[in-house]
C-alpha cells in the first residue's frame, strides 16, 4: 500500500472541514438556506481581500474569471500590455487576441520577472494603453511579479487598468487590491483556497466599474452586470456550484481564523524551508524571483524530471512537472493552502531518497536538516 501525498500547485490537498462540507447532501440554490451561506461567503471574501467592494464568484475555473475581465472591462481594439513570463502569461495574451485586443506581448524568459525600465519604455511609447495584464504568481515558473510598480505605471496613464491573475497568490500573500492599486483581481478555488477546481472569484475597483458601460465585447454567462445584481441579493444569475460554495464558506473560516498575517508568515516559512533545502542539496532553483506558493527546481544533469516524478510517486509523493520547453527539466513543489511545516520535511526527505536512488551523490538528511534549522529559527522568533 502506498499513501499518496499531493504536492502539486493545484489542485492541492483538502482540509477535513472542506471534505465534510463537500460530502453533505446538496441543497437547492433558490432557498433562504443557500442565500444565507452565499451572503456570508461574500462577506468573508471581502475580508480576505480587505475590501467593501463587490467580489463575484463564477462556476468556472480561473480561466473563466480571466475571460470575464476581458469581456466586461475592455473593448475591441483596446491596446493592452501583457507581462508574458510563463504559461499563464501566454493565456492572457491568447485571450486578448481572441477578443480582438491590440496586445503588446512583452515576452520574458521563464523564471525571470519583468524589467521595470522596459515596462516604462513600452508605456511611454503607448500612452493609450487600456490595461496591464499580469500574473502575480506565475504558477508555471513559480515566479512572483511586483504589483506595486505596475500599479504606479497604470495610474500614471489616463485610463489604464491593472488586471491581475492572483490564482496562486491570494491566500498565500495578503493581496489587498485597494492598498496595492489593483483594478481587477481574480483567483480560483483549487489553489490556496483549498477546494476542488470549479469556482473562480473576481474583484473589480471603482475605476474598473466605470468601464462596464463602455465595453463592446460579447458577454453572456460571464456578465459582471448580471451577476453583480443577483449576487448582492445572495443568488446567482445561473446555477451555482452549490457544494463548492458551501465548502468555500468553510475554507474561508479557516483562513480568517488563522489570521491573514499569520497565514502569510506560514507560507513564507514553508517556501523558505523548501527553497533552502533544495539549494543545500545542490539543486538549482528555476525562478530568480521565487513565489511563496510553489518552488520550481531543476533536476540534476542526467536525471529526467518526469522520470524523477514517477519514482517519487512510487513512494507516495506527487509533485508537478515543467510545461513546454521545461518539460522533463524541472519539478514544482507546492506549499500553498493546507500544508504545514512537517509536510515540507516529508517532501524534502522523499526527494533526497529518490535522488540517491537515481545515482545522484547526496548526503541523506542534508536538505532536511537545513529545513529543520529554518523552522527552529522561526519558531524561536529568530529571522
Amino acid at each position: 500500500m502506498v499513501k499518496e501525498r499531493l504536492f502539486t500547485p493545484g489542485p492541492v490537498p483538502l482540509p477535513p472541514q472542506v471534505i465534510r462540507a463537500l460530502g453533505q447532501q446538496i441543497i437547492h440554490h433558490r432557498t433562504p438556506e443557500f442565500t444565507n451561506i452565499f451572503l456570508q461567503t461574500r462577506k468573508n471574501l471581502q475580508k480576505l481581500l480587505n475590501t467593501s467592494r463587490d467580489v463575484l464568484t463564477f462556476a468556472s475555473s480561473g480561466t473563466g474569471a480571466m475571460e470575464a475581465c476581458i469581456v466586461n472591462f475592455l473593448s475591441r481594439g483596446d491596446r493592452v500590455l501583457v507581462i508574458n513570463a510563463g504559461k499563464f502569461g501566454e493565456r492572457w495574451r491568447d485571450l486578448g487576441l481572441s477578443y480582438g485586443l491590440d496586445v503588446i506581448d512583452y515576452q520574458i524568459e521563464w523564471g525571470k520577472t519583468y524589467d521595470k525600465e522596459r515596462v516604462k519604455e513600452i508605456l511611454t511609447d503607448n500612452p493609450d494603453t487600456k490595461g496591464i495584464l499580469v500574473q502575480h504568481s506565475e504558477t508555471s515558473t513559480t515566479t512572483l511579479h511586483d504589483l506595486k510598480f505596475l500599479a504606479e505605471m497604470s495610474n500614471s496613464l489616463e485610463d489604464c487598468l491593472l488586471i491581475v491573475d492572483g490564482i496562486t497568490s491570494v491566500g498565500v500573500y495578503r493581496v489587498f487590491p485597494e492598498e496595492i492599486g489593483i483594478d481587477l483581481l481574480i483567483t480560483g478555488s483549487q489553489k490556496a483556497l483549498m477546494l476542488p477546481p470549479g469556482l473562480s472569484v473576481l474583484y473589480y475597483s471603482e475605476k474598473a466599474q466605470r468601464r462596464l458601460d463602455k465595453s463592446d465585447l460579447p458577454k453572456y454567462y460571464f456578465s459582471v452586470k448580471a451577476e453583480s445584481k443577483k449576487q448582492a441579493k445572495g443568488q446567482t444569475a445561473y446555477t451555482p456550484a452549490i457544494n463548492l460554495i458551501v465548502a468555500l464558506s468553510e475554507s474561508l473560516k479557516m483562513i480568517l481564523d488563522e489570521g491573514l498575517e499569520n497565514l502569510e508568515k506560514r507560507h513564507e516559512i514553508l517556501a523558505q524551508m523548501t527553497r533552502e533545502a533544495m539549494k543545500e542539496l545542490g539543486l538549482r532553483l528555476l525562478s530568480e524571483s521565487p513565489s511563496n506558493s510553489a518552488t520550481g527546481v531543476f533536476t540534476p544533469e542526467g536525471i529526467d524530471a518526469d522520470l524523477f516524478r514517477k519514482e517519487l510517486q512510487k513512494i507516495g509523493v506527487r509533485v508537478a512537472g515543467g510545461q513546454d520547453h521545461l518539460k522533463g527539466k524541472i519539478i514544482r513543489i507546492a506549499h500553498m493552502g493546507y500544508f504545514d511545516y512537517l509536510d515540507m520535511i516529508e517532501v524534502i526527505s522523499a526527494i533526497e531518497i529518490i535522488l540517491h536512488k537515481m545515482g545522484y551523490k547526496v548526503e541523506l538528511g542534508k536538505g532536511v536538516k537545513r529545513a529543520q534549522e529554518i523552522l527552529i529559527n522561526n519558531l524561536q522568533g529568530v529571522t
